[in-house]
């Protein structure tokens, strides 16, 4: 498969899967308190992320990055009481 190909697919299934966890939020058919929604966001930004440093886009990467910490954070505070 080509190269250029490949990196048009993550991005795609990367930005489906942020837009999956939008939508259901936004339609109330998944809770932002949840893993679910949580995971989703944190694998489609990290894809996005890999995508963006090649080649380099700032604002894209410092976008995506937030998203994962923000997604990661959301995830891991039940369990660590914060």
């Amino acid at each position: 498969m080509d190269i250029l190909l490949a990196r048009q697919i993550a991005s795609f299934v990367g930005a489906l899967l942020i837009l999956i966890a939008y939508v259901g939020h936004q339609l109330r058919w998944m809770d932002a308190r949840k893993a679910a929604y949580n995971v989703l966001n944190a694998i489609g930004s990290l894809i996005l992320a890999y995508i963006a440093f090649h080649p380099f886009q700032v604002g894209f990467v410092m976008l995506e990055v937030a998203w994962v910490l923000i997604s990661l954070y959301a995830l891991l505070r039940p369990r660590i009481n914060l």
